[in-house]
């Protein structure tokens, strides 16, 4: 079977135009089968990049690749769950639940399930699957092993992420604002300032995690190359890349590269070390360790 590779929605608050050129390009030259769309951290950044919305879908199925919506990680008003219906209520698209809420709505109609909604067991997996998820990408802590028992019991597709600063956390109060000296409700979008999300350090000057507006990250990026092999024999045939601020066409290509056999890993690494040099690479939730370690 041919592995497919999918990017994941832009977590971070880049102007409307950068993000709707970032999507031109993906359509037009990165070898993917898969685009998730949709805000998922903070839905005041919705009303900038929906206008864009209809023509980046268009380019992007123009360019072959299947697109997806995907919804917020923390329903949080009503108005945010009236989105989620309204969307749940058109046909004919494909949707991601990114919390267990919108998977209730999308019930009985085929769908994904994102990585923000935990599943650690088969029992949850199979209850998902019997609700009519097509597609189910797995929660980024999982370590190998977890993944291997999942894939062996999926009645459904899974997919793993393996690229990109990770996802750890959303909450209910805004990281970015707090640090300017704002509140939520009148941030001024300052998380636009941090195109990748802003470092945070420890006491001793140590850069620790990374934070986008209410949502936590990894300072370091997730970063899964030499596993690819052993997933794909676990029966992994879909791979995630998050989107970064920089050549996310070419990072997708070393990675297809890699899953079709032109390059080896190794030295695919170092190319990959190139083209996103903004923060080391880690890979330690995999192999059971700290997320923050790289084992080679």
């Amino acid at each position: 079977m041919t592995t497919s590779l999918s990017l994941g929605p832009v977590l971070y608050n880049w102007s409307a135009e950068d993000w709707r050129d970032f999507y031109f390009r993906i359509a037009d030259e990165a070898p993917l089968q898969r685009v998730y769309l949709g805000e998922v951290v903070c839905s005041k950044r919705t009303p900038f990049f929906t206008p864009y919305l209809p023509e980046v879908a268009e380019r992007l199925v123009s360019g072959g690749k299947e697109v997806v919506y995907s919804t917020l990680a923390l329903i949080m008003s009503e108005a945010e769950m009236d989105a989620v219906r309204a969307l749940a209520e058109i046909p004919d698209i494909l949707i991601e639940a990114n919390d267990i809420g919108s998977a209730a709505l999308l019930a009985g109609r085929p769908h994904v399930i994102g990585p923000f909604v935990n599943i650690y067991n088969e029992g949850t997996l199979d209850y998902l699957a019997r609700q009519g998820a097509g597609l189910v990408s797995l929660p980024w802590e999982l370590p190998a092993p977890a993944i291997a028992a999942l894939a062996k019991t999926a009645a459904v597709p899974l997919e793993v992420q393996i690229f990109g600063r990770t996802p750890l956390a959303i909450s209910a109060r805004c990281y970015h604002a707090r640090q300017c000296g704002l509140h939520k409700d009148g941030c001024q979008y300052v998380c636009a300032e941090d195109p990748d999300g802003m470092d945070v350090e420890t006491l001793d000057g140590e850069s620790f995690l990374a934070v986008n507006g209410t949502q936590t990250l990894t300072h370091t990026i997730g970063a899964l190359m030499p596993e690819l092999e052993e997933m794909r024999g676990m029966g992994i045939d879909n791979f995630r890349l998050w989107p970064q601020a920089i050549d996310m066409a070419a990072v997708a290509q070393i990675f297809r590269d890699v899953l079709d056999g032109r390059t080896a890993a190794a030295e695919a690494w170092q190319s990959l070390a190139a083209a996103a040099d903004f923060a080391p690479f880690s890979n330690g939730f995999y192999h059971g360790e700290e997320g923050v370690s790289l084992k080679r």
